[in-house]
Order: structure tokens, then C-alpha cells, then sequence
């Protein structure tokens, strides 16, 4: 809780949050704004799915700077020294301030978001059900990025090189994941389609419109052909969760292998 609490204070003080929660709430309400003229029935989920697609080209790299920024600031500021020397070691510390940084972020998504149903409820026939699968994606990328930022900050030794390290990441996930694979398309076969489909899958962003177009039926597999059968070997929810997992859980320790590596420099 003192983390938390530490990570809150920090941030209402500084630009950053509040920078952040600005561009969502302004890409929300003009969103919301461009949607008022569709119909009742389907402008709701047409609203959802370019809501989500608007809010990729800022979501993801905001939380990598503001989850790097956090963790490099108690760098800067030495605090990541004494609180690792008092009381914690480097792995508790990480947890922590993981938690914190989360905690902020994600709250302040759900609390907007968790709000922004009242006009929506007014204006379109509202499905909660399908509005939880869209939130679901919100929280899952904004946790992910987050979690990525945490591990750039936590071995980068300065602000230009989490600058660097940031946009070339975000780069990645937007353009560059799906470009390498597009070359590989063609020598897709039935033997190794399962593994092309695990690649593809690492992406997070491609894993949460797959994920959320078929929540919200806007997107079938029920009627595929053999090959994207053993492309989607299961379900969009199961591929999610294992993004969210193994994207989680290597910067985590990406971040815990280097910062000792750092250390005993």
C-alpha cells in the first residue's frame, strides 16, 4: 500500500498522468462524437471497435514511457538504492513498484471508461456484456505496455535511451511484427502453421482486435478452412491470456535479470 500510495502522489504531481488520461479522454469523446449519427442497434459496436483502433496509436507508447519513466526516476532520484539496501531486495522492489505503477494506470482507465458508459448508454442500445470484453482489451493492453515500460526503465541509464528503446518498441508491435510475418505468408504450410500462429499471437495488439472482434461478433471462425483451423488451434480468449502472461512475466524478470547484471557492475 505505501507503494501505491507513493506512486499516486507522484503522479497527480506530475504531467504525465494527467497527460495521459487527457489523450484518452479527448479520442473518447470525439470517437463518441463522430458515432453520434449511426444507428441505435449498430453504432455501439462500431463505436467499440474504432475507439479501439484510435486509442493503439496511444495507449501502447504512453505506457511505455510512463512505466519506464517511474521506474527511472527512483533511479535518478536514489531512492531505488535505499529502498533496496534498507528493506527490500531488487526482486520486491520490482514487484512493488510493478503493482503501484499498475494499480495508478489501471484504475484511472477503468474509472474513465466505467464512466464514459453513461453517454454511451443514452445514445446506443448498450451491451454490457460486449462493453466488458472491450475494457477487458483496454486493461490487458495498457497492463502489458506498462509492464514493458517497467523493464525499460528499470536497465536503461538514460532518459534519451528510453526514448530510443520506447518508440523502436512500439515501432515493433505496430508495424514491424506484422511486416516480418507478412514475408513469411507464402511458405505457411500445415506443418508449421501452428507455430506461425504462435508468433503471431506474441503481438498484443493483433491478439486483442482478434480478441475483441469476435466478443463482439463482429468477426466468426465458426465456418474456417483447415488451415485457419490449425491457425486458431483455440480460442481468442485462451491466446490473450497467454499473451498477457508470457509478455508479463519476461519483462518482469527481463527487467529483474538486468537490473542484477547492473548491479554487479
Amino acid at each position: 500500500m505505501f507503494y501505491i500510495w507513493k506512486e499516486w502522489k507522484e503522479n497527480i504531481r506530475g504531467k504525465g498522468l494527467w497527460f495521459f488520461l487527457s489523450i484518452i479522454i479527448l479520442v473518447s469523446v470525439s470517437i463518441l462524437v463522430q458515432s453520434s449519427e449511426l444507428s441505435i442497434e449498430q453504432g455501439f459496436y462500431i463505436l467499440l471497435i474504432n475507439l479501439y483502433d484510435l486509442l493503439l496509436y496511444f495507449i501502447p507508447i504512453l505506457c511505455l514511457f510512463l512505466g519506464a519513466f517511474s521506474i527511472f526516476q527512483e533511479k535518478e532520484q536514489k531512492t531505488f538504492v535505499m529502498l533496496i539496501s534498507k528493506q527490500d531486495s531488487t526482486g520486491s522492489f520490482l514487484l512493488k513498484k510493478s503493482i503501484a505503477i499498475q494499480s495508478v494506470l489501471l484504475g484511472v482507465v477503468l474509472i474513465w471508461f466505467m464512466l464514459y458508459l453513461a453517454p454511451i448508454k443514452f445514445m446506443f442500445s448498450l451491451d454490457f456484456g460486449k462493453y466488458l470484453v472491450f475494457l477487458t482489451v483496454i486493461l490487458s493492453m495498457t497492463f502489458i505496455f506498462t509492464q514493458i515500460g517497467i523493464a525499460i526503465g528499470s536497465f536503461s541509464r538514460s532518459r534519451m535511451q528510453i526514448v530510443g528503446i520506447a518508440i523502436f518498441v512500439w515501432f515493433y508491435f505496430f508495424f514491424m511484427h506484422d511486416f516480418m510475418l507478412l514475408s513469411f505468408l507464402p511458405d505457411v504450410t500445415y506443418d508449421n502453421v501452428k507455430l506461425f500462429s504462435f508468433v503471431f499471437f506474441l503481438n498484443p495488439i493483433q491478439t486483442g482486435r482478434i480478441f475483441l472482434e469476435t466478443g463482439l461478433e463482429v468477426n466468426s471462425f465458426d465456418h474456417m478452412s483447415k488451415l485457419l483451423q490449425s491457425f486458431m488451434w483455440t480460442k481468442p480468449g485462451v491466446f490473450m491470456l497467454a499473451n498477457w502472461l508470457l509478455l508479463s512475466l519476461v519483462s518482469f524478470f527481463t527487467a529483474l535479470g538486468l537490473n542484477r547484471k547492473e548491479a554487479a557492475e
